[in-house]
């Protein structure tokens, strides 16, 4: 029997995810895909059985077809097979930006009741949320339906969850397992830029400042450009490159840029004194398909909530989640 998945948000990062499974089923190589094998399940165990989303050009899809419907930009690497998988109404709970609304009709009528209901009824066991940056109060509505549903809840967006003690205690009371928050890509400008300030540190070098200033045409980027939004963002991202020990001065910035499409342009600047106090400067650019580099690490998060809950392992899984999450709960 597979890990049955239910996914928030049928999105670039969606389509990614049920693409990827498709791409690496029948190849011989698995090249891009770091763990073939994650916590003692293959891959291709990894099944989807519920799907939500508030796109009424989404709802009633097949997922199969769903992740191609506009906005969605992400690159198109692998066909897809009809899934059977409905997409059915989620909520909205102010998740969707002004900006954001332009490039959709909304629906989101569902309430956690709905939502439930329908995670019992396709017997799904782990709940991976892929909602927008900035939906506090969509994701805390879908991890009660998780809580109500007995599913483990892996929150791959900055929202606050497995960070905040109350969700943190009420997964444990409820005896499920909690992954969070904010997922790192597989190799993405967080990654890059925690490694070069790791590096300074340890050979004695003093960073000074350092911003970070990305630039994509994607909906996370459009969500982004609300300044409240943001903030969940910057403070996650921080997080992520800072794992140990005082932040000196930082910058993230997010750039919506269309053409760009699911390409995410990253400009990394690090200031810092050297031996004497010699001044040392570093700038790095990269480019990276911003949703298929997230993927690989959503399997295996999914792979290692299903061993903890084979292990009735409960509350925040704090292990998993330093190693896969930017801002990762229950240090």
């Amino acid at each position: 029997m597979g890990i049955k998945v239910g996914i928030v948000g049928v999105g670039n990062c969606a389509s990614s995810l049920v693409q990827g499974i498709e791409y690496y089923r029948d190849r011989v190589d698995t090249i891009g895909l770091a763990n073939p094998i994650c916590a003692g399940y293959d891959f291709s165990e990894v099944e989807f059985s519920s799907a939500f989303d508030i796109d009424a050009d989404k709802v009633g899809q097949d997922l199969s077809q769903a992740i191609w419907a506009s906005p969605n930009n992400s690159r198109r690497f692998a066909e897809v097979p009809h899934l059977g998988v409905e997409v059915t109404d989620g909520i909205e709970a102010g998740s969707i930006t002004d900006a954001a609304a332009e490039h959709i009709e909304v629906a989101g009528l569902a309430d956690v009741s709905e939502i439930a209901h329908r995670l019992k009824a396709t017997e799904t066991g782990i709940v991976v949320n892929f909602l927008p940056v900035g939906a506090q109060e969509a994701t805390e509505r879908y991890a009660e339906a998780a809580l109500a549903a007995g599913c483990g809840f892996i929150n791959c967006m900055p929202s606050r969850l497995a960070r905040d003690p109350e969700w943190a205690r009420r997964f444990d009371n409820a005896g499920l397992p909690l992954i969070g928050d904010d997922l790192t890509s597989q190799f993405g400008s967080t990654l890059i830029h925690r490694a070069l300030v790791a590096a300074l540190a340890d050979n004695g070098v003093r960073l000074r400042n350092t911003f970070q200033l990305n630039s994509g045409g994607n909906m996370d980027f459009v969500a982004m450009q609300d300044r409240t939004r943001m903030r969940t963002k910057q403070e996650s991202k921080t997080s992520g490159v800072y794992r140990t020990g005082s932040a000196p001065a930082s910058y993230v910035g997010a750039e919506y840029v269309p053409f760009l499409a699911d390409t995410k342009v990253a400009y990394i600047r690090l200031e810092a004194d050297g031996f004497g106090g010699t001044p040392l400067d570093i700038e790095l650019r990269m480019n990276v398909e911003d949703s298929p580099s997230a993927a690989g690490n959503v399997l295996d998060a999914v792979r290692y909530m299903a061993r903890a809950m084979s292990e009735g392992r409960t509350g925040v899984l704090t292990t998993e989640s330093e190693l896969l999450m930017k801002a990762p709960g229950a240090r």
